[in-house]
């Protein structure tokens, strides 16, 4: 079974035809259309050459956050912090091909237990899988 095949799915993705940089561009401008500024942004490829001198694909995790959701999840659960902000992976995938994922909420969050967080998370997933449909 492949990692895309997986019965629960810990993320939403799809693969563009675009080259990594537009497929960058276009994830910060469709999660701000949801409602998601980027508080953090990780160049994986830039990092691993730069900390251990070893070649890496184009490969950026944008840290995505929605103030109003954020605030309300952590009012309910204050540890949730942990799990904050919700990442987005841009990677070249090869072929001119770019690969979109992003974190599902609600299945990271399983291991919380408070009903009220799990309706909060669910709001962010539709938000997150509306981004992703969109791209």
């Amino acid at each position: 079974m492949s990692r895309r095949e997986t019965l629960v799915s810990y993320y939403f993705s799809k693969t563009l035809p675009v080259s990594f940089d537009e497929a960058v561009q276009r994830s910060i401008e469709g999660l701000k259309h949801e409602g998601f500024g980027i508080i953090t942004e990780i160049d994986v490829k830039e990092t691993f050459k730069k900390k251990i001198n070893v070649d890496f694909r184009s490969y950026r995790i944008l840290g995505a956050c929605n103030p109003t959701l954020a605030h309300e999840a952590l009012q309910l659960e204050d540890k949730v912090g942990t799990m904050l902000p919700c990442n987005v992976v841009v990677q070249d995938v090869g072929g001119g091909k770019t690969e979109v994922a992003a974190l599902d909420p609600v299945a990271s969050m399983q291991a919380i237990e408070n009903p009220d967080l799990k309706h909060a998370a669910e709001q962010v997933q539709a938000k997150l899988k509306k981004f992703i449909e969109a791209l």
